[in-house]
């Protein structure tokens, strides 16, 4: 699974942890996550991100 990358904080989302604050379980892909999850660090929406 790929990683992605947040265009505006530069967080990187790791399907390998999932966002575990955020009640994302690990190994959930990034095409997995729910279309309302936002960046954990900045708050930006899904598609600000781009693959790593």
């Amino acid at each position: 699974m790929k990683k992605y990358v947040c265009g505006i904080c530069g967080y990187v989302y790791d399907p390998d942890k999932g966002d575990p604050d955020g009640g994302i379980a690990r190994g959930t892909a990034f095409e997995g996550l729910p279309d309302d999850w936002t960046c954990p660090v900045c708050g930006a929406s899904k598609d600000e991100f781009a693959p790593e």
